[in-house]
């Protein structure tokens, strides 16, 4: 049994408990928010189903006070950073919400912080858990469609940014300090419920949270696109915007009937109505291999990628599969569908690592390459030179001809929220 407190009990992480409640392997011992509602509400969801656990509004009373092993980071994205590390530096190993980070610089802290204390770390790409996925992306690695050629990915929608607006009157958060604890890194703004409750809306807050966003389902997509191509611990080395940005829906314009067949079929009508910035990237990797992120919202596989190889393809979306040949499929090895909820291999493999002391599936370095190429496309896009390669040091984590760029890559932190120093 491994006893594990939550931070952040917002939408996702009431998806995460349920999961969890399942379970037998794992307890919950402690939640913590700062905004005390949540805490309340958590607890008596908790409550209902027999399990009694500590509520907390201070992080770091929670982590002084509480001898569990494990801390689930469930927190808004600009928030991820601050509680992830102050989590290991307690001693803590950590299951980290997607993206885990709020820029490129940020996540490397993040990956030296782990590997600093030693920490087991899962990043919540959960597709990598997934065996249906695996076992596909591992027929791209092992070469069962020849070289790889191209991978097409969807063309995501951005973050927008938010425009100051009139103050809202502020809830009771429980304690006197709930909005500041809650903005964390970012800029001190008067209270708005745009804010407090669709932040993953806004740049400053998360690169493009929202479903069918950049880093919402891009962390997703391109994950998956990281793990086929075997580039887990590195990226691209170009990328070109190929048109000028525009906002516009996710969807295309063409009216179309979709096939039941498509792997992305029952996610087109969850996302019909999103729209914000996009364009089209090309991204290039050092063995020749083009990513082309074109794919519209009801086009394809709107959390994974296609493979195009010179002997074949491979669709990969969120178990679903597509192949080509189609006798690849009756493969005496290929597992077939999940028969749980989608993220309870993940968070048992999180559980059987810290055990274990193994590397996760996803491990922070994994999420850190996965996420830096969501910022890339957005830098690309904020950059917009259309046509023009920009040239990424995947090692170096830096451009090496775009100063703007470059300056995009990490972000001033409030003071009160700085990351802890390693020695």
């Amino acid at each position: 049994m491994v006893d594990v407190a939550i931070v952040g009990l917002g939408g996702r992480s009431r998806d995460i408990v349920a999961t969890m409640l399942e379970m037998p392997q794992v307890r919950i011992v402690a939640v913590c928010d700062c905004f005390g509602p949540r805490v309340d509400s958590a607890r008596k969801a908790l409550a209902d189903r027999g399990i009694t656990c500590n509520g907390y509004l201070d992080l770091e009373e929670m982590l002084e006070k509480e001898k569990c092993e494990g801390v689930m980071v469930e927190t808004t994205t600009h928030a991820r950073a601050w509680v992830t590390c102050l989590a290991m530096a307690a001693g803590k190993d950590v299951y980290i919400e997607k993206p885990m980070c709020l820029s490129v610089a940020e996540g490397r802290e993040m990956v030296n912080c782990a590997r600093h204390f030693k920490s087991v770390t899962q990043v919540g790409t959960q597709q990598r858990s997934i065996a249906l996925n695996n076992w596909a992306s591992d027929l791209v690695k092992n070469g069962a469609i020849g070289k790889i050629k191209r991978v097409l990915a969807p063309n995501f929608i951005g973050g927008l940014t938010w425009e100051d607006k009139e103050a809202q009157e502020m809830p009771d958060g429980g304690r006197a300090d709930w909005w500041d604890v809650w903005t964390n890194q970012c800029q001190l703004r008067p209270y708005h419920e745009h804010l407090h409750y669709w932040w993953n809306n806004w740049l400053e807050y998360d690169g493009g949270g929202m479903s069918f966003g950049v880093t919402g389902w891009g962390t997703h997509s391109y994950d998956q696109l990281q793990r086929g191509l075997g580039t887990d611990e590195t990226g691209p080395v170009e990328i070109i915007l190929e048109e000028p940005v525009s906002v516009r829906r996710g969807y295309s314009d063409e009216d179309r009937q979709p096939d039941p067949s498509e792997t992305g079929e029952p996610y087109y009508d969850m996302v019909k109505d999103k729209r914000g910035p996009r364009a089209k990237v090309t991204m290039k990797y050092e063995s020749g291999t083009e990513v082309l992120l074109h794919l519209d919202a009801n086009y394809g596989p709107g959390l994974g990628c296609i493979f195009e190889g010179e002997n074949g393809t491979i669709e990969i979306n969120r178990d679903k599969i597509k192949l080509d040949p189609e006798e690849l499929l009756s493969s005496p090895d290929n597992p077939g569908h999940l028969q749980v909820a989608e993220t309870q291999p993940h968070i048992a493999d999180w559980v059987d690592c810290i055990k274990s002391r193994n590397k996760c599936t996803a491990d922070i370095e994994y999420g850190q390459r996965s996420s830096t190429m969501c910022y890339l496309v957005n830098i690309a896009r904020a950059v917009g030179r259309v046509g023009e390669s920009l040239h990424w040091d995947p090692k170096a984590e830096r451009f090496t001809n775009c100063d703007e760029g470059d300056a995009m890559l990490q972000l001033e932190r409030r003071e009160g929220y700085e990351l802890p120093k390693l020695t």
